[in-house]
């Protein structure tokens, strides 16, 4: 298995797979730098652009601008303590501090160095833990996939936080979406209303940019704001020169990638929460804790390493089970599935080229970063966030219509993204979770046909269904999953109760 890994080395220097990954840097730094907007949603815009690319150049892209993304936050965090991405959050809380003082440079080279670092863990990560869960996942049946598709949607309903029921309501509404179209078996017609458009289903790819990107453009449409950098705050000096005041940091930056890492794996957790527990970490190995959160570039190293770490690793489970660690690794499944590529037990063999030399773009996306980003961050980047957002909003919308509209050449599709759009707002506002509706999407129709195979070949016997130990083991796991988030709510409920008597 690594020895195809190896072998699909020369793929990534190809020119234009290479040169998807560094535009894809510039363009997620760009994305990054611009508070309202995140990877997620400029991957879900990228999507339908990409079908007529080779897939190792729209999977470069994708990882390029996912790593770009998770640096570029970091800039407005700093310079303006407008988190630029939602992971970005602990940044800035020494990074603005720093630029009060006149050290946002610093500031900066510290957070594109350590996201850097944090990027080619990951990266390795993916590259040491895949392989061997896909070998393992291969010998899954129909009725071992169905279960792992329940466990997927369980994970990512409750472990994702925050009411339950709404992250239940938001899968269900995934998998109505995913049976939508023909029947598999019998070519019966589901919930077309006497729609030609819908008999093949609804594409990933309208639902992805629906969700995703329409959302934060209608909020940067309602609250324009444009704010000046002052360029006293950058405080720019050469990265070579910065290099050796970060030298002290490698403890920091070797916790930070492990806790990054783990909590990538982990379905539904994400930067935010990885930032956040590095940063405490962190800050409670600390020999001056009572400097940080007054301008510490080590509370900014500690954060953007843990937001960059959980990159790729959250791609583990996604790409050999099919169940993705953060809503950017849901939307990449998608971009997979556009091109053909079907996540899961079966993506390692059939493609390996493909998925190994998308682990070697991820590794020199994070490579390039401390290349782009440390140049370019602190004199150009930076200036973006003068741009008015009415205008970046109207740009945006515009690409939306021309990628959907692409996909078939029909209205059809622009006038259900824009509903999928409003359904997306509505959620958002209502604090529905929206991974699990993607999650949903793709797990839905794979459940249900391995489900429907795992039945013929047991002869309508849902016995056969836990017929062997590895799938005794996934619904123990699944219960679980559902089990044990009920039991802490339930107990921190009690001794709240048992505090205020």
């Amino acid at each position: 298995m690594y020895t195809d890994l190896l072998h699909a080395l020369p793929n990534v220097f190809a020119l234009a797979n290479f040169a998807a990954v560094i535009i894809g840097v510039i363009a997620g730094i760009v994305v990054g730098a611009m508070p309202g907007l995140s990877a997620t949603m400029a991957i879900s815009v990228l999507v339908p652009f990409t079908f007529g690319l080779e897939p190792l150049v729209a999977l470069g892209l994708m990882a390029g601008i996912y790593n770009g993304a998770m640096y570029g936050g970091a800039i407005p965090a700093v310079l303006l303590r407008i988190p630029g991405t939602p992971a970005a959050v602990a940044t800035t809380f020494d990074g603005y501090p720093m630029a009060q003082k006149g050290q946002g440079g610093f500031a900066l080279q510290v957070a594109v160095v350590s996201s850097s670092l944090g990027g080619i863990a990951s990266a390795f990560a993916l590259m040491l833990l895949a392989p061997p869960l896909s070998k393992v996942t291969l010998l899954f049946g129909p009725s071992e996939v169905f279960w792992v598709a329940v466990f997927g949607l369980c994970s990512i309903i409750f472990l994702l936080g925050g009411s339950v029921i709404k992250g239940l309501i938001s899968a269900c509404f995934g998998v109505f979406v995913s049976v939508v179209g023909s029947d598999p078996i019998y070519g019966n017609d589901r919930f077309t209303f006497s729609q030609l458009e819908l008999l093949d289903g609804i594409s990933i790819v309208i639902l992805l940019v629906g969700l995703y990107a329409l959302p934060p453009v209608i909020d940067l449409l309602e609250k324009p704001l444009k704010t000046g950098v002052d360029d006293n705050k950058l405080g720019t000096e050469s990265l070579w020169k910065a290099l050796p005041r970060m030298k002290g940091f490698w403890k920091t930056w070797l916790r930070g990638s492990l806790i990054g890492i783990w909590i990538g794996i982990l379905p539904g957790a994400g930067g935010s929460m990885a930032a956040f527990m590095s940063y405490n970490e962190a800050r409670r190995s600390s020999k001056t804790p009572d400097t940080w959160g007054e301008g510490e570039p080590e509370g900014v190293a500690a954060a953007e390493v843990a937001n960059n770490a959980d990159t790729a690793s959250a791609l583990i489970p996604a790409l050999t089970l099919g169940i993705p660690g953060t809503a950017v690794a849901a939307v990449m499944l998608g971009g997979l599935l556009v091109h053909g590529l079907q996540p899961g037990p079966m993506l390692f063999r059939d493609n390996s080229d493909i998925v190994f030399g998308f682990m070697w773009q991820f590794l020199f996306g994070a490579i390039l970063l401390v290349l782009l980003g440390g140049s370019l961050a602190t004199n150009s980047f930076a200036k973006l966030l003068n741009l008015p957002r009415p205008l970046l909003g109207a740009i945006i919308i515009v690409l939306m219509v021309i990628g959907v509209y692409s996909i078939h050449g029909r209205m059809f599709d622009v006038y259900l993204m824009l509903g999928f759009g409003a359904v997306g707002w509505v959620m958002d506002k209502l604090k529905f979770p929206l991974p699990p509706v993607v999650l949903g999407l793709i797990l839905g129709a794979f459940a249900e046909e391995n489900l429907r195979l795992a039945l013929r070949i047991g002869r309508g016997d849902w016995a056969v269904l836990f017929q062997n130990t590895t799938s005794l083991v996934l619904v123990a796991l699944t219960v679980g999953v559902i089990v044990v988030p009920l039991v802490k709510s339930r107990l921190a409920k009690a001794r709240q109760a048992e505090g205020q008597a």
